[in-house]
């Protein structure tokens, strides 16, 4: 599998656009798939760039309902006329960090008949699935580190309800691509064991010099234990990526805007 990073909060050279936001454009065996669309229409002036065609992309997946992963959407539904777009039916619920600020989707966007809003499991195609893995167990604590979302008019914190990550066998391997990985990165290796995991760890709010430096060394500590190999960047944070690097070695690596890489 061919992985070309669209979007991404760092970029691999000033020829690209970084922001706070993740674009991932997947070639597989038979299938070219977007994987979210960054926080603006940036992801795709970085496409075009990179000789990346999404007119040609043949379904998109959008990983949950925050605005840095969707923010592009509305841009890649001018582009490409005929893929659909996989979504949570929980994206559009209201998203917000803090108790005010609005993190979520375009409500314009709702209703829209190219987007197919999904359970908690859902096939693609054939050995590419989609997960929820809502009702799981979490057996490692996970933090909403102040999101919020609305319910019956109430705020309450964000349970993530509306993320899911795809799964792909290809060549006897189980391939895993998340966004922001906000239902626990240990609780997502734990439940899917992938050999292969793409995607943010959100250990951004971590500081490694003070508090989050314990977390941060238990994750790796614990990581270190899975045959995963894991890809990562956008919510991981630049400082924890080179914390975590330190200590994982190649089980380990970043991605920036612009990367081409193949898993």
């Amino acid at each position: 599998m061919t992985v070309t990073v669209l979007m991404e909060n760092t970029a691999i050279n000033s020829q690209f656009y970084a922001e706070h936001g993740l674009s991932l454009y997947l070639e597989t065996e038979g299938y070219r798939t977007l994987f979210d669309m960054g926080q603006t229409e940036a992801f795709a002036d970085n496409a075009e760039k990179l000789g990346v065609d999404l007119q040609k992309v043949d379904f998109a997946v959008l990983s949950h309902g925050h605005y840095d992963h969707g923010g592009g959407l509305k841009r890649f539904l001018e582009i490409n006329h005929t893929a659909p777009v996989y979504l949570s039916r929980f994206a559009f619920e209201p998203h917000f960090s803090g108790r005010e600020k609005n993190i979520g989707l375009d409500p314009a966007l709702q209703g829209n008949e190219r987007l197919h809003e999904v359970g908690d499991t859902y096939t693609l195609a054939e050995g590419i699935k989609l997960y929820s893995c809502n009702g799981f167990a979490r057996p490692f604590e996970t933090n909403s580190y102040d999101l919020y979302t609305m319910r019956d008019g109430k705020l309450i914190e964000e349970d993530f309800r509306h993320e899911q990550y795809m799964v792909l066998h290809e060549e006897g391997r189980r391939i895993v691509i998340s966004g922001c990985s906000h239902k626990g990165i240990l609780n997502i290796t734990e439940w899917l064991r992938p050999d292969i995991l793409i995607g943010g760890f959100h250990f951004k709010k971590l500081d490694p010099a003070r508090a989050g430096r314990q977390v941060l060394e238990d994750a790796a500590r614990r990581l270190k234990e899975y045959s995963t190999t894991f890809y990562t960047g956008h919510c991981t944070g630049t400082e924890q990526l080179s914390f975590l690097k330190k200590r994982m070695g190649e089980q380990l690596h970043g991605f920036s805007a612009g990367q081409v890489f193949t898993v």
